[in-house]
């Protein structure tokens, strides 16, 4: 498989890590081969979808290209926001690409039927561009979004993760996701989405006293089972 990465770097280091954690393996060659792009100079997906800055599409395709010339047979994209350029960038390559959307709606819909409500916890750009929810509904499944100061606290948490020396600790940056997760709790959400792939690098079920669907694990594990293995129960 190839990792078109990069979107942020952490991110990529840790889907990476969830496939191999998640890959029946008993010794080293048991594990799939995996190519990595990491190109973290593609621009910012939520100022491109918010018509603030410049498409990344043009480096999603040449990263794609790239990983396809190294041999790749399918394609995972550790970045949500970047789902949005997916059917633009699904027409230019040849490689078939798999969608976090459809990873995490396909989950929640075979493992928790009775769920029909999930806050989604993402970047601006994923939720004003609006197609998780559009992917989620067509499973039966309604999304409840923060608003206004919320969003806003949720940005900035991103932000934060991605940043190496950040003004506050992870600790603080948890703090304001369960409260945003908590609000949205209140509102009704019966699961919360971490629709945005930094933010399971601080926000983890333990903290949560509902389901929680980590974007980037069901992605890893999609991934798996697209190479011909079954992953690992999860515990």
């Amino acid at each position: 498989m190839g990792i078109l990465g990069g979107m942020g770097p952490e991110a990529t280091v840790d889907c990476f890590a969830k496939i191999v954690r998640n890959t029946p393996a008993r010794k080293d060659q048991d594990h799939l081969r995996v190519i990595i792009d990491s190109n973290p100079k593609v621009p910012d997906r939520t100022a491109a979808i918010l018509g603030r800055g410049e498409s990344p599409l043009p480096l999603l395709v040449a990263g794609t290209q790239a990983l396809e010339r190294a041999g790749v047979d399918f394609v995972i994209i550790p970045c949500v926001s970047a789902h949005f350029f997916l059917d633009d960038l699904r027409r230019r390559v040849r490689l078939p690409i798999l969608s976090i959307f459809d990873a995490v709606a396909e989950t929640v819909e075979r493992e928790h039927p009775d769920l029909k409500n999930v806050g989604l916890l993402g970047t601006t750009g994923t939720v004003e561009g609006g197609l998780f929810q559009q992917r989620l509904d067509k499973s039966g499944i309604a999304t409840i979004l923060p608003g206004g100061d919320v969003q806003d606290k949720i940005m900035a948490a991103i932000y934060d993760i991605k940043d190496a020396r950040p003004g506050r600790s992870r600790t603080e940056i948890l703090a304001d996701l369960i409260a945003v997760a908590e609000s949205l709790i209140a509102r009704g959400a019966q699961g919360i989405v971490a629709a945005c792939t930094e933010i399971p690098l601080a926000l983890g079920q333990e903290h949560l006293p509902v389901p929680y669907f980590d974007s980037l694990l069901l992605l890893a594990r999609a991934a798996i089972r697209r190479a011909g293995r079954e992953p690992v129960p999860l515990l």
